[in-house]
């Protein structure tokens, strides 16, 4: 039975997104609503490209890390309910 490592799965991807969703939370992802509705309304240039920082640069690569760690544990479970299913 493939049960506990669906139900591990399941746990880990709620982990994760909780952690996510309060991170955005601390971030200020949330504050402007009102604003945010109008943004695709208007029609203003785009700024200037900067140089991202270093701490930009970890995060963004942190964050294909974690990706591909899902991915690759939801081919595993996938695999793994495929071989064993039968």
């Amino acid at each position: 039975m493939y049960y506990p490592y669906f139900l591990t799965y399941m746990a880990i991807g709620l982990g994760v997104t909780l952690i996510v969703f309060f991170w955005a939370l601390n971030n200020g992802q949330f504050k402007e609503q009102q604003r945010a509705r109008y943004l695709a309304l208007h029609d203003a240039p785009d700024p200037p490209t900067a140089k991202p920082s270093r701490f930009i640069r970890l995060e963004i690569g942190v964050l294909f890390i974690l990706a591909a760690l899902g991915l690759s544990a939801s081919a595993a479970v996938i695999i793994f309910a495929l071989i064993h299913g039968s």
